[in-house]
């Protein structure tokens, strides 16, 4: 798989650009600030409907304008398919393939399989539980596109369960009898279960699976230096950890009873796959607080690589990036990461100054500067 055609309007500091793309090493050489970023982070929001830099789609769009097209042309398998995305702010974004509508943006989910590493990717080892929580969920749709929808709807029964929870906590502290009717708690319970344990087991297998993976990519990228590992961290108690989906429905079921009380005391739920967390560690130590700065970005380097190195075990080659990358390593490093990606279908680099990236990636070299992007040499 690999990308052959980029076409931005009206995104971040885009007017209008186009940008031909070859399989293999591509490297994005400008200056910091002239956009080398929003070309790869469009592609990501191709492969995820989301960015790796921003919560929310406003800053996207250009200023002045209303709205962002990103249009990029997937081949795979010697066929062609061309994928459009209209983002329009505060408003149910658009999407086509192959020029006909989509009946949700999410059905583009899968067109374009790509694993992206950045600077940003530091806070999966030192920031809170929700980046790692995002990190399993998109490599989860990645791997099976139909988690998309299972996310959506627990997303979408937590807020209300939430809302609920909530407007019954301000009528207690106000000392009123109004909105405090917890009748149709039991209801949210049961989708809050149903979904929950879809997902949960989802992140379970996914988490089985990827371990030895992380623990190859770190003594790669680190040449040993300690062996890392993951295990995920539930916010119930599992009895089996291979449960099947009807057991883990049962068992949220029964915590969420437990909880009820705390529930209801603080507004909000306290119980399911949202409060969860993917524990990583550098031997007997977690890495969260314990790893030094180099540490830190061998393994969130090594997340990426293992994810990137399970998809193609399941035999979907994705499109790699290294956003940023090669400045923050030392020349070791910076070595053995072009050993270990080299081979990619395609890779996309981006760098401030050419002689960052080193000599075994060689491959189509591309000026960014001035809103543009010239292909060199």
């Amino acid at each position: 798989m690999y990308v052959r055609r980029l076409e931005l309007v009206d995104f971040r500091s885009y007017e209008r650009v186009a940008v031909d793309l070859e399989p293999g090493p591509n490297v994005l050489v400008g200056a910091n600030g002239t956009g080398k970023t929003n070309l790869v982070e469009a592609l990501g929001y191709v492969a995820t409907l989301g960015s790796h830099r921003v919560a929310t789609d406003a800053p996207l769009v250009r200023l002045g304008a209303t709205s962002a097209v990103i249009r990029c042309a997937v081949a795979h398998d010697g066929r062609e398919l061309l994928v459009e995305l209209e983002i329009v702010p505060g408003k149910a974004n658009r999407a086509r393939l192959g020029r006909s509508p989509a009946r949700r943006a999410r059905d583009v989910l899968g067109a374009l399989r790509m694993v992206l590493f950045a600077p940003e990717d530091l806070e999966l080892v030192r920031g809170d539980p929700a980046e790692r929580r995002r990190y399993l969920d998109d490599l989860l749709v990645s791997r099976q596109p139909r988690y998309a929808g299972v996310r959506a709807d627990y997303e979408r029964v937590v807020k209300q369960r939430n809302a609920l929870l909530r407007t019954a906590y301000l009528a207690r502290k106000t000392g009123g009898s109004r909105g405090g009717d917890l009748s149709t708690l039991a209801v949210w319970d049961t989708h809050l279960a149903r979904h929950g344990a879809e997902l949960l087991a989802g992140r379970l297998e996914l988490v089985a699976a990827l371990g030895p993976h992380v623990t190859k990519a770190y003594d790669a990228v680190a040449a040993g230096k300690g062996a890392a590992g993951i295990a995920y961290r539930p916010s119930v108690e599992l009895t089996d950890p291979v449960a099947d989906r009807a057991a883990l429905a049962e068992t949220l079921l029964a915590a969420l009873a437990e909880s009820r009380s705390a529930e209801v005391e603080r507004g909000t739920t306290l119980v399911g796959p949202h409060r969860d967390d993917l524990a990583l560690t550098l031997g007997p130590l977690p890495a969260k607080g314990y790893a030094s700065h180099g540490e830190s970005w061998s393994f969130a380097l090594a997340l990426r690589l293992a994810g990137y190195d399970l998809l193609r075990s399941d035999g979907i080659e994705p499109v790699l990036v290294l956003d940023d990358v090669f400045a923050e390593l030392d020349a070791g490093r910076r070595e053995r990461l072009a050993g270990l990606v080299g081979g990619a279908s395609q890779l996309l680099v981006t760098c401030a100054v050419d002689d960052d990236v080193p000599t075994g990636l060689h491959g189509v070299r591309y000026q960014v500067g001035e809103g543009e992007v010239r292909r060199a040499g």
